[in-house]
């Protein structure tokens, strides 16, 4: 499908595994101006899968067409923050895929040059528009399930195995993300431990530990040497508890109403079968693909905008910096503009 009239135009720079599918979403709403790669193999796939999609080989050609309203990066992460840089000071406007960048001060900096330039920075943490996570903050916001108390994610699989990034790099964004979502809060201290198994140097599975100044602990299992596929979530209330579980063709958010009373002083576990939850059946990416072109056609800020993907660098930096000292947790830096609660995505998008 052709760009659309009074919809934003849009540029796809990387045609590879996951560009693919930004391709196909934005050519569905009617938004794709071109497909940018530096591999012609790669843009004669996307011209036989679209036909009459236009393609091109030089960013530069890209950034100087003025019909050409937003950037989507979906390239390997190393090249994040120097495309980034490029489109934005061209003054389009970007969805850059996670991570943002590969250290804090080059995040930073990309938030702060947007901000200078005037145009919408944007992370692909897709996981934020999933319909069960948006249901999940509901359900927190609203006291459904009590004080929050504890969360667990595990995100496991076999391949793909990565060269510039390790696994915590690669996988752990995602669950960092709703982490700090459906909390609200940075966490005051992480701890990370994990191992090499393939590559020199380059982390295969890991364990994070965050700890929050309220109380709420969460921990991150993540793993590309692992013999089956699982994408879990699994949050602790004190009155309910519910499963996210990404890996279920249906039913992928389940409440249970279980818990521990204390009955005459002893504790006694209170046990229940499971609530599915209704969930709409739209996909998260094409819904961050609408929050996109909304957020260029309306002026308005995506909730996982430039700071949100900073503050996920920040904990995966202090992940990072204990890994490497076998564990030993790591304090994250205090500071000021990432201190405020992070709004919680409660209301689902009515799009």
């Amino acid at each position: 499908m052709g760009s659309q009239p009074n919809v934003p135009r849009v540029a796809v720079l990387g045609a590879g595994y996951w560009g693919v599918n930004h391709i196909r979403n934005y050519s569905e709403l009617g938004a794709l101006a071109v497909v940018c790669d530096t591999n012609k193999a790669s843009l004669d796939d996307i011209s036989a899968r679209h036909p009459g999609v236009p393609t091109e080989i030089d960013l530069d050609r890209v950034l100087a067409d003025n019909s050409i309203h937003g950037v989507v990066i979906a390239t390997p992460a190393e090249t994040h923050y120097t495309l980034a840089r490029r489109v934005i000071d061209a003054r389009k406007h970007l969805l850059v895929e996670k991570p943002l960048a590969l250290n804090v001060d080059e995040g930073q900096r990309l938030v702060d040059l947007a901000a200078a330039r005037g145009v919408t920075l944007m992370v692909g943490h897709l996981l934020e528009y999933h319909p069960a996570v948006l249901r999940l903050a509901e359900l927190i916001k609203s006291g459904e399930l009590g004080e929050l108390r504890y969360i667990y994610s595990s995100r496991l699989n076999l391949g793909k195995v990565r060269r510039e990034e390790n696994i915590l790099w690669s996988f752990a964004p995602h669950d960092i993300a709703i982490i700090l979502r459906l909390t609200g809060q940075m966490p005051v201290r992480v701890s990370a431990t994990g191992g090499a198994y393939l590559q020199p140097a380059i982390a295969d599975v890991t364990v994070t530990s965050l700890e929050f100044g309220s109380g709420i602990r969460a921990h991150i299992f993540v793993s590309w040497l692992h013999p089956y596929k699982e994408q879990r979530l699994v949050v602790i209330g004190s009155r309910r508890m519910a499963v996210f579980d990404d890996v279920r063709a249906d039913d992928k958010l389940v409440v249970y109403d279980q818990g521990v009373d204390f009955i005459e002083g002893r504790p006694v576990a209170r046990k229940s079968g499971g609530v599915p939850q209704a969930l709409p059946a739209l996909e998260p990416l094409r819904r961050q693909s609408q929050v996109f072109l909304d957020s260029i056609a309306n002026s308005t800020e995506p909730i996982t905008d430039g700071p949100s993907g900073v503050r996920v660098l920040r904990v995966l930096d202090a992940a990072e910096r204990s890994l490497a000292l076998a564990g030993i947790p790591a304090e994250l830096d205090r500071d000021p503009d990432l201190t405020s609660p992070i709004q919680p995505s409660a209301q689902p998008l009515n799009r």
